[in-house]
């Protein structure tokens, strides 16, 4: 991977996180300071923000200590699953956010219930990249496999010469 990509990568995460954080201290700040009107559930459904962006905090620090790892080539070890496995977690921690949302927000839509059919619709999307993330960790299952495999016929190779 280039210094470039990962210099953007770096500065996307850097960029995201901040922006998170931003959510979460107005989150807090709106907790504290601002009452409910009545007409939503607010302090719900700020508290379930607040969980959220902590979830996409934690998927955004497992991505940058995977492309750290990307960076120096040793992102095929064991070592690498570990992140991938936090990433995935967080990824499914955040559908089940959106479904609590979607789950909050539903009594207000009673007269348009596409409203709420359209919020399950992008849970269960947020479900897809999960599994997406998921069949990337087999390739990686199957890339730190190999690499350990011809390590070892390396190993062998150099017995014999």
């Amino acid at each position: 991977m280039g210094k470039l990509t990962v210099w953007a990568l770096r500065a996307v995460l850097v960029v995201v996180l901040a922006g998170t954080v931003f959510v979460q201290v107005g989150m807090v700040w709106a907790l504290a300071n601002d009452p409910e009107d009545g007409s939503l559930p607010l302090t719900p459904l700020r508290l379930v923000t607040i969980l959220g962006m902590v979830s996409a905090q934690v998927a955004l620090v497992c991505v940058w200590r995977l492309v750290t790892m990307v960076r120096r080539g040793t992102v095929f070890s064991h070592a690498a699953f570990r992140y991938v496995d936090v990433v995935i977690g967080a990824i499914v921690t955040a559908a089940l956010v959106w479904f609590a949302v979607t789950a909050i927000n539903a009594p207000g839509q009673s007269e348009d219930p596409g409203v709420t059919v359209i919020m399950a619709g992008i849970g269960v999307a947020i479900l897809g990249v999960a599994l997406l993330v998921l069949v990337l960790r087999m390739l990686l299952a199957q890339a730190v496999a190999r690499d350990v495999e011809a390590t070892q016929l390396r190993a062998e190779l150099d017995e014999v010469i």
